[in-house]
């Protein structure tokens, strides 16, 4: 492995595959990793015609390792690389890259409740071209580093609204996920940082009322106490990624006898309710974030706290429960889980 920091503890090897019109999808093939060599009129480069995933694999308290929901995430691979007009790599071999590459790097892991390790699946338009059309030449690249939280070791963060940006349109991209989604989201970071915050709320494009994620995150929100709480997350408009975290939740909420609600909630409707104390938590999910509680909202219009500013005991709940199936704690139930022998 190299370096230490969030992203760049990258392990030893890497899964390679391509792709033409000719052949179709060739062996995806084991390499140490390394550099890639690039043409310079590589389309991916040039046009954006680039898609990727994230997922994780854990180790358990048995000492399996084994990765969560990845079939998911071959889904929307699929889903991501049609809305670009790129081929679809069928979901075996997809799973079978992600086993192999874990079953070869796995053993960085330490113990259960250390680090994880996450994948990040690629594909690229590799034809050396620059026609303004889709590639018929791509490259799929499955990478993996080690990795502890995203936020550190933040108890919760603050967020910051912002109003004359938009992340997706109707229409777009938003669903997907693609390379082109991330670099127009950096300026509204930066600015969110300047306000003192860890990340950025997004609104609809439409209306710029209705809250749809967090940075790159899903948002959830907490209404009511730990006994009868409804957790309520931002319906998926086209707009809005289907996270396989959210989706996670959204059923763990429900074994965990809460409510879960999909609707769309307004950024008045956020701040009205957290002040009159209806609305008691919220907390932004994702394969890198897991589950962040957010105890501060940062707004032109005025700021405001959620709940007395610390982690709810709903969002603490559904964070514990989730983490315990990842490094099998508690029963998988759902077959979450996709064991890997790992070395």
């Amino acid at each position: 492995m190299t370096g230490t920091a969030y992203g760049n503890a990258f392990t030893a090897h890497m899964v390679l595959s391509r792709w033409n019109e000719e052949e179709g999808w060739s062996e995806p093939r084991m390499v140490p990793f390394g550099e890639l060599p690039m043409h310079p009129a590589m389309v991916g480069l040039h046009y954006g015609q680039v898609v990727f995933e994230g997922l994780k694999a854990f180790r358990g308290e048995d000492g399996t390792v084994a990765l969560f929901r990845p079939e998911e995430n071959a889904r929307r691979f699929r889903h991501s690389a049609r809305r670009l007009a790129m081929p679809e790599l069928p979901e075996d071999v997809f799973l079978g890259a992600v086993d192999r590459l874990v079953a070869e790097d796995g053993h960085v892991l330490g113990g259960a409740g250390s680090d994880s390790l996450y994948l990040r699946p690629l594909m690229f338009a590799s034809e050396p071209d620059l026609m303004l059309r889709p590639a018929r030449e791509y490259t799929f690249l499955l990478i993996a580093f080690v990795t502890g939280g995203f936020f550190g070791d933040a108890d919760a963060i603050s967020v910051w609204v912002c109003h004359d940006q938009s992340r997706a349109m109707p229409g777009g991209t938003g669903d997907v996920k693609c390379a082109g989604n991330y670099a127009p989201t950096y300026l509204a970071q930066n600015r969110a940082a300047e306000h003192g915050c860890q990340q950025v709320v997004w609104l609809d494009a439409v209306e710029g009322r209705w809250i749809e994620e967090a940075g790159a995150m899903s948002l959830f929100f907490v209404r009511g106490g730990p006994e009868d709480a409804h957790v309520v997350t931002p319906e998926l408009t086209g707009t809005v990624l289907p996270s396989v975290t959210r989706a996670s939740l959204l059923e763990l909420a429900g074994r965990l006898g809460h409510t879960p609600v999909v609707e769309r909630v307004s950024l008045e409707q956020w701040r009205k309710e957290c002040e009159n104390g209806e609305m008691t938590e919220a907390f932004a999910c994702g394969t890198a974030a897991v589950v962040t509680p957010i105890a501060r909202v940062r707004d032109r219009d005025g700021d405001w706290r959620i709940g007395d500013g610390t982690p709810g005991p709903v969002t603490r709940a559904l964070r514990s429960h989730l983490v315990d199936i990842q490094n099998g704690r508690v029963p998988d139930h759902a077959d979450w889980l996709r064991p890997v022998a790992a070395r």
